[in-house]
């Protein structure tokens, strides 16, 4: 943005009116919509106008779920709604052996303003098309390693047992992308990443209230996020697990979404008789949507039963919350083995591998008890937090990210550090040869360094450079 365009506002970088505006345009997905109606907040904070635009169903559910500022209120951001053709609206199948949440296919394609749709945009004047991108740069580079035929094995543990991404969504899934990505090189004039700034809050949440009661570390938040459906029998076991794990638990029971949450029925799960009495005061289960953000900033969460959605990972890093990881489809197995392995913030419930295997309750009651009452459960709250004022304090302003990108300096600058990072010149002249190698997939070299990194805390700051600085 050119200099003369800004001028000073309440002490912050501003936009004079008239000078740029932003169209949000986002997938009809919770975690998409979510995410970019803040993103949106956020642009609006500097007296950009934002004009966000879904079909009328789904920007109903994004201002219904919205924790943290009253979307209608808010200055400068306009709502864009469209009608959608009828589509189908199918309950979620708890008992498919893909989780894909397949039921939002059909939403999908009737209410998704898709890449050939903006084909024109490059042709209007001033005007320039942006993805925000959700996964994670260790899905992202290793997904690209992948698709290129493994062209070379790297002798490092980073390599070993990556999950494959076949059995990960459905070929539904494919075709749909497929369609979308046909065009995306043409139209798009960048990639924008999630910082993991916080944001504030002005709602409150009935379970915040018993979470500030309770001791420090002491609780266990379970959710799998708005795209998983676990079966009847999985729900039993899971719940019988909480139980006999003795430790207290925020445990968020809903299905998945439809592709229309507000129309037709609403699958509700049973728990085993008397379960919720006898748990009164132990444990709190919620059948709503509830603000995850601010439970996992409590005092008093300490931990996370997750599906490792790259939301989630990211909200619980940056809250410092260690995980035990329980993934179900897409960039989640990936991303589980980059919090279990690498980063050694989480413990696994379940291993992708044996996926399509029954969780016993004996194994839930285990790792509920190594996240919240062991020393290893201590250790990896104690890396976790580290890694939390790592992330806060790169994303600040004058944070090494921020300076990093307003430089343009390289990830190879960063590594040079050398004191701050301790990474040895071995994995860095390692990282070189590697980016020779895979210079065709445009693999940028601080991802590579992130793959060669020895201390966790160097992991994660690259891996987070890298989705600020890469291509």
């Amino acid at each position: 943005m050119a200099e003369n365009c800004t001028t000073k506002c309440n002490g912050q970088i501003s936009v004079r009116d008239g000078q740029v505006a932003v169209a949000m345009v986002p997938l009809s997905a919770q975690g998409h919509l979510n995410q970019l109606l803040h993103l949106s907040r956020l642009i609006t904070s500097y007296n950009i106008p934002v004009h966000y635009v879904g079909a009328t169903t789904h920007i109903r559910q994004a201002k219904f779920r919205v924790h943290g500022f009253d979307p209608v209120t808010a200055k400068n951001l306009h709502f864009h709604e469209f009608l959608t053709p009828p589509f189908e609206n199918p309950l979620p199948n708890p008992n498919a052996s893909n989780k894909f949440p397949n039921q939002l296919i059909p939403s999908f394609y009737a209410s998704s303003i898709s890449a050939s749709q903006l084909e024109d945009v490059p042709a209007i004047p001033s005007a320039e098309c942006y993805r925000f991108n959700s996964i994670s740069a260790f899905h992202t580079f290793s997904s690209i390693w992948e698709t290129r035929g493994k062209p070379f094995q790297a002798g490092t543990e980073i390599f070993e047992g990556i999950p494959s991404i076949e059995n990960c969504a459905t070929p539904e899934l494919w075709e749909f992308w497929s369609k979308q990505e046909a065009l995306e090189g043409k139209i798009s004039s960048g990639e924008l990443y999630n910082s993991s700034r916080k944001k504030d809050s002005n709602k409150r949440h009935q379970t915040l209230d018993w979470l500030d009661k309770q001791e420090p570390d002491s609780v266990i938040y379970v959710s799998f996020g708005i795209s998983t459906s676990l079966s009847n029998e999985q729900i039993e076991q899971l719940a019988i697990g909480l139980e006999k794990s003795l430790q207290k638990f925020v445990w968020v029971l809903r299905d998945a979404d439809k592709g229309d949450v507000f129309s037709g029925e609403e699958r509700r799960a049973r728990l085993p008789e008397g379960y919720e009495e006898r748990l009164k005061g132990r444990g709190i289960i919620g059948r709503d949507w509830a603000p995850q953000l601010e439970i996992l900033a409590r005092p008093s969460t300490g931990g996370f039963m997750s599906h490792c959605g790259w939301n989630s990972c990211m909200e619980s890093i940056s809250m410092g919350v260690p995980i035990a990881a329980w993934p179900m489809h897409s960039d989640q197995p990936r991303n589980s083995q980059l919090v279990t392995k690498f980063l050694k913030i989480s413990v696994n419930v379940r291993l992708w591998a044996r996926h399509d295997e029954l969780v016993t309750s004996d194994i839930v009651e285990n790792a509920v008890r190594t996240l919240i009452d062991s020393p290893e459960g201590d250790e990896m709250r104690k890396r976790a937090s580290e890694l939390s004022l790592a992330v806060k304090q790169s994303v600040m302003d004058g944070g090494e990210i921020l300076k990093a990108k307003e430089n343009g300096t390289a990830g190879k600058d960063l590594i040079r550090s050398g004191n701050e990072m301790d990474i040895s010149a071995k994995s860095a002249e390692k990282a070189n040869n590697w980016l020779e190698q895979l210079d065709e997939a445009r693999v940028s070299l601080q991802m590579m360094e992130q793959a060669t990194a020895t201390v966790q805390h160097a992991q994660y700051y690259i891996m987070q450079s890298m989705c600020l600085l890469l291509d």
